[in-house]
């Protein structure tokens, strides 16, 4: 089949946080270059990030400070962030606000003095997560969206990212193949510099939240281009997911950690409050442990009728709820339950990967000319991920890339004439379906999700870990002898469930892999066979990357390059002199 091309100085994958806030920089940068943002679905309706709810962590307010708002990621990443990123996150925050206030057009809610108004999230020790009620990401992206489409800033919409191409001596980016969801012809997508911001999207649960086309493109791309992994163990569970039972897909989708922030009760089956019997700080604990305490529950059968919890508001007041949740209020009412004054079920769901591609601060990878940002990205979080952080870490780091990809591309930038040998490999990858006879491709993909959720999901150990893996090869096996009945190649959704499904089992097998080498249990990853974190000052993380069809995987020391454990960077006298008790 004949490859189309396109040329362009700058190639964004994702149109989030990450991709807008690249290609808005990028532009600011250098107005000259050409910016192309290709993304799976329509710029600005699709992603995770607009579907953020609870805010954006930055610390602002008198009281708040940048080295507190840096320790509580630390302390919430279980000693397993690199530092340096974690630094970077939080000193650049402020800043972006003020970015997407001032500049980008944003608008969030205020108390009376006209301060920004920071709400309580979970694992931290200042209400510093500030929003738009509880329609955060919506605000974000649609604001930034028409700052995108206001600019001669190119889009691919309804395009799939494929394979990340090198140059033919292997050295550098060449560009991304692509396929056109709208005609199904590839595409070779030829540039000088590009960002990975598809987003993670643990995707392979049972029960998940992340959008409807997230299933791990960028992961699984930069595994086969041979990237190193890390933190791939470290899958968030959010405690509160949405359980509306079987047949629709709002199952899994979040109720926002504001909920518990502001007051509200977890009951069991029984009507019983059960989260101070697992963690002093009850509703408030962090997510890993809310979601552990749940599933807990779960086990003991004390559960409600569809299998999960109650999460109860109306002591709050009902018109206090509506006034302060009007969109999940809305969420729930659309599944019949009423949040405001009654009872609705809820279960833990994969939210948030806080593995990805290993970058420096700059966003690059070891590949000269690929980048990545957002959830592509890993070592920002580490073993788990504060609510609020995952916005910002976002904005922050696609703003970045934009500015480092056009002042690279000015300086160092050029065409590379691809690897035709990787571009011929991937197009006759993607033919795979069409040549085997049809089967049951929705089978293999609930199978996928039950294996992850029952040996590889919130708690584990060495035996469910021996069979997820196991279990999931034979899936991939199965899954490469198995055909789609539609020969067409437009619009052909069987398709693309099909190449999803082979990212989603490429990551899955990451996952794994790397949760059988940590044998301790740090924040989102927890092993009933390994339970004790293991000793803070020889932290390690996971490295993973890709070999032919092998993962392989390996123990890095956590540099402690800022702080170490037992040290703090606020001072008691920093602490006086800002009224901190």
């Amino acid at each position: 089949m004949n490859i189309e091309t396109k040329q362009t100085d700058i190639l964004i994958l994702g149109s989030g946080g990450a991709g807008l806030f690249a290609a808005l920089h990028s532009y600011r940068s250098n107005p000259e270059l050409k910016i192309t943002v290709a993304v799976k679905g329509l710029l600005g309706k699709c992603g995770c990030t607009r579907m953020v709810q609870g805010g954006y962590n930055v610390a602002l307010n008198p009281g708040d400070s940048v080295e507190r708002h840096f320790m509580d990621t630390i302390h919430g990443g279980y000693w397993i962030p690199n530092q340096e990123l974690a630094w970077k996150l939080v000193e650049t925050a402020p800043g972006r606000v003020l970015e997407l206030e001032n500049e980008i057009g944003c608008f969030f809610d205020r108390v009376e003095d006209g301060s920004l108004h920071g709400k309580a999230f979970a694992g931290q020790t200042f209400d510093r997560t500030i929003h738009k009620g509880d329609l955060t990401g919506i605000e974000i992206i649609n604001r930034l969206s028409e700052q995108v489409w206001a600019r001669p800033i190119d889009r691919l919409e309804d395009h799939r990212a494929i394979e990340i191409i090198k140059s033919e001596d292997g050295e550098r980016i060449a560009g991304i193949l692509m396929v056109n969801l709208r005609t199904g012809k590839p595409l070779f997508v030829q540039a000088k510099a590009v960002m990975l911001g598809t987003g993670g999207g643990p995707t392979m649960y049972r029960y998940h939240t992340p959008s409807g086309e997230k299933s791990c493109d960028g992961l699984a791309m930069a595994l086969r281009a041979g990237l190193n992994l890390r933190d791939m163990e470290m899958v968030q569970f959010h405690p509160t997911g949405l359980l509306a039972g079987e047949g629709t897909r709002l199952t899994g989708t979040v109720l926002e950690e504001g909920l518990r922030g502001a007051g509200g009760h977890l009951l069991n089956g029984k009507g019983e409050r059960f989260m101070h019997s697992y963690d002093e700080r009850g509703e408030r604990a962090t997510r890993d442990v809310v979601s552990r305490s749940i599933y807990r529950e779960m086990r003991k059968g004390n559960t409600t009728k569809s299998g999960g919890v109650h999460i109860s508001m109306g002591h709050l007041g009902p018109d206090n709820v509506r006034e302060k949740f009007k969109g999940m209020v809305s969420r729930c009412q659309d599944v019949g339950a009423d949040l405001a004054g009654g009872l609705v079920e809820v279960v833990p769901t994969a939210h948030y990967m806080m593995g990805g591609v290993e970058v420096n601060v700059n966003c690059e990878t070891t590949l000269p000319g690929l980048y990545c940002a957002g959830e592509d990205a890993g070592g920002v979080h580490g073993g788990n991920r504060l609510g609020g952080n995952g916005v910002a870490n976002s904005t922050v780091f696609g703003g970045i890339a934009g500015d480092v990809m056009a002042d690279w591309v000015e300086r160092e930038g050029r065409f590379a004439e691809p690897d035709q040998a990787s571009m011929a490999r991937a197009m006759d990858f993607i033919e795979t379906p069409f040549r085997n006879q049809p089967g049951d491709l929705n089978d293999l993909r609930y199978r996928l999700l039950d294996k992850m959720w029952d040996d590889a999901g919130i708690i584990r150990n060495a035996e469910g870990l021996e069979r997820a893996y196991k279990d999931v090869l034979a899936i991939r096996e199965e899954l490469l002898q198995l055909g789609i009945p539609e020969r067409a190649k437009a619009y052909n959704q069987t398709w693309h469930d099909w190449l999803n499904l082979h990212s989603q089992i490429s990551v899955s097998l990451t996952i794994i892999k790397s949760a059988q080498l940590r044998k301790n249990s740090r924040g989102a990853h927890f092993r009933d066979d390994y339970p004790d974190k293991g000793d803070l000052e020889t932290s390690t993380y996971i490295r993973s990357s890709q070999h032919g069809n092998e993962i392989a995987v390996t123990e890095v020391p956590v540099e402690f390059t800022r702080v170490k454990p037992g040290q703090t960077l606020i001072m008691e006298e920093q602490e006086a002199k800002m009224g901190v008790a």
